[in-house]
């Protein structure tokens, strides 16, 4: 039995020549021979393209000689080692560069074991590695599946605390005589590591006792390298740090008791930044708002801001301080207050409030936006409310003080905040609120919203869809305040009609507003350039004095929008047109602002 050992390292080659994009006119060399026709893809993708032209024959060779080094390569990663090769030229004029493959037979994985360099792991752990390496004898001898085989049993060994764990050179045994590929995998294990605790290395003002309560593991744990990524994570969805590494301390670092500390390493971001923004609705008028924000205060990457905006609708100045990680990983405090004025056509309003909130994060951080969310807080409101009375239209002024707790939840499955393009979003909230002053009322706000976004034609193309429901249990109107009523109509719902222009209106055509609403809003996006986008949509919504959303006298909106992608997400212009239950209204609506619509 004659046997030969063959080295499976030109797979990376291989996969770096097929990764590369062709731009070339003809091939640089023809294949010959009965292939299988993905096979034969491989090949004449590895021996790529070129644009020259081939001048004389010495140069048609040494291009068949270079292509049937690749054809090899190929053949080889696949496993077919029984291979015939010949470079050629062709008698015609200009002269052809040629390949003629047999591939010969395929051959199968045979016996793939582990032999361990130095002490062996525990049991499981052994045994986890050879699971791991997912070879089944039989299989078609890829030089890929090879190299990826090593790849998770070093990983299954990592993950069982073998920080250490290395790859020695593997041996592959191709035996021509039984047509087999037998791989031999040299690993060593090396011994657990403990884990000891954090190192921070910053020159900011990150405490580190606060970095070291974030970390997912005991004094004395084995090592996970899962628990260090997860760190990691937590660290980067602070959101106040430019860049973060998290990694094991060598082993000349550890303790007295062997205990090996992660080193941490944070960049922080510009502690300081401004922020100026502007929105323009036809019905909703002009409005700029500028934003401070202080990073890292505190030194556990909070964030400090202070918002202040001046628009026709709405002008307030709001300071926030929001806390993550509070007091438990993946939990944020937030706390605010404000002091606003409101200007509608069914209400002004004008007060001061405070709010603190707490929202708490489920499944493991990611760097994505998805994830479930549930948020309980409290808020209260010192207002003073001018409107008209629903049944004699007399001026009605109410100083109001209104207390409520808040409960919501929310699970995103989409892929982005501003601009998402697949997966969905639920939302669910809850509001119990008490109003005391010269009206006293108990009620509860409830609200549910969902949204799906469905790609198509490779994700040039989105259909979005949005649902939205509201019901004020114990809200009979005219007792409850029109401040704390639904409205609809707008850029973030019914388009088409102004803010507030949806629902039932007082004698002199005020908005009343309502105890129920319903809206709902497809959407159909079109990417024609990476950077220009168009849209068309239709939006329906209605506002009823009831406390059970009705669908009856439906306002229906439709128009088309325009976006302008930048790197943080799309620029919006939409315009629409009522097209049911107008009112005498503006005959279209412009809306402008940043990000999607929904």
């Amino acid at each position: 039995m004659s046997r030969l050992v063959h080295a499976v390292a030109a797979s990376a080659a291989l996969c770096a020549l097929a990764a590369a994009p062709a731009r070339a006119d003809q091939p640089r060399a023809t294949v010959e021979g009965d292939l299988e026709p993905e096979l034969r893809e491989a090949i004449q993708r590895a021996i790529g393209e070129t644009d020259r032209p081939i001048s004389n024959r010495f140069e048609a060779r040494r291009r068949a000689r270079a292509a049937a080094e690749d054809a090899i390569a190929v053949l080889r990663s696949e496993g077919y080692y029984a291979y015939a090769v010949e470079p050629d030229v062709g008698e015609a004029d200009p002269p052809m560069a040629l390949v003629r493959v047999t591939p010969g037979p395929r051959f199968r994985i045979a016996e793939p074991r582990i032999d361990w360099v130095g002490s062996p792991p525990e049991p499981q752990a052994g045994q986890a590695a050879s699971a791991a390496l997912e070879l089944q004898p039989g299989q078609p001898g890829r030089a890929a599946d090879v190299v990826g085989a090593e790849g998770r049993a070093v990983a299954a060994i990592q993950q069982r605390g073998y920080a250490d764990v290395r790859a020695e050179s593997r041996e592959v045994i191709v035996d021509h005589a039984d047509q087999t590929v037998r791989p031999t995998f040299r690993i060593a294990a090396g011994d657990i590591v403990r884990l000891d605790g954090v190192k921070l290395i910053t020159d900011g003002r990150t405490d580190p006792d606060w970095v070291s309560r974030l970390a997912p593991w005991r004094e004395g744990e084995a090592y996970d390298p899962d628990d260090v990524g997860e760190l990691e994570r937590r660290l980067l969805d602070a959101g106040v740090y430019d860049s973060v590494t998290v990694a094991l301390a060598p082993a000349a670092e550890a303790t007295p008791e062997g205990y090996r500390p992660v080193v941490v390493s944070v960049a922080e971001r510009t502690r300081r930044t401004l922020e100026i923004g502007a929105s323009y609705a036809t019905e909703e008028g002009a409005g700029v708002e500028a934003r401070w924000t202080r990073y890292n205060w505190l030194g556990r990457a909070d964030t400090l801001s202070v918002l202040g905006r001046v628009s026709e609708l709405d002008s307030r100045i709001a300071p926030t301080l929001s806390l993550p990680h509070w007091r438990r990983p993946q939990q944020t405090l937030t706390t605010g207050a404000a002091a606003y004025r409101v200007r509608t056509d069914a209400y002004d309003e004008t007060g001061v409030g405070v709010r603190a909130d707490v929202t708490r994060r489920f499944g493991r951080t990611t760097s994505l936006v998805q994830g479930s969310y549930v948020t309980l807080g409290a808020s209260v409101d010192v207002s003073r409310t001018e409107e008209l009375r629903t049944e004699t239209l007399n001026p009605l002024g109410r100083d109001l003080v209104t207390a409520s707790v808040l409960g919501d939840f929310s699970l995103d499955r989409s892929d982005d905040p501003l601009d998402p393009r697949r997966g969905w979003r639920v939302n669910v909230r809850a509001e119990p609120t008490v109003i005391v002053g010269e009206t006293n009322l108990p009620y509860l706000r409830l609200q549910t919203q969902g949204s799906v976004y469905v790609p198509f034609e490779e994700g040039r193309t989105v259909a979005a869809g949005r649902l939205r429901l509201g019901s004020i249990v114990n809200g009979q109107i005219p007792q409850l305040p029109a401040s704390r009523r639904f409205y609809a109509g707008g850029g973030g719902s019914v388009r088409g009609f102004g803010y507030q222009d949806v629902g039932p209106r007082l004698s002199d055509g005020t908005p009343q507003g309502g105890a129920a609403l319903f809206e709902a809003s497809l959407e159909l996006r079109r990417r024609f350039t990476p950077r220009w986008e168009f849209a068309a949509f239709v939006d329906a919504g209605s506002v009823v004095s009831e406390q059970t959303p009705a669908f009856q006298d439906l306002a229906i909106g439709a128009g088309i929008g325009v976006r302008y992608h930048l790197n943080f997400g799309p620029v919006r212009v939409d315009v629409a047109t009522p097209v049911s239950a107008r009112r005498g209204g503006a005959p279209f609506q412009i809306y402008v602002s940043i990000g999607q619509s929904f």
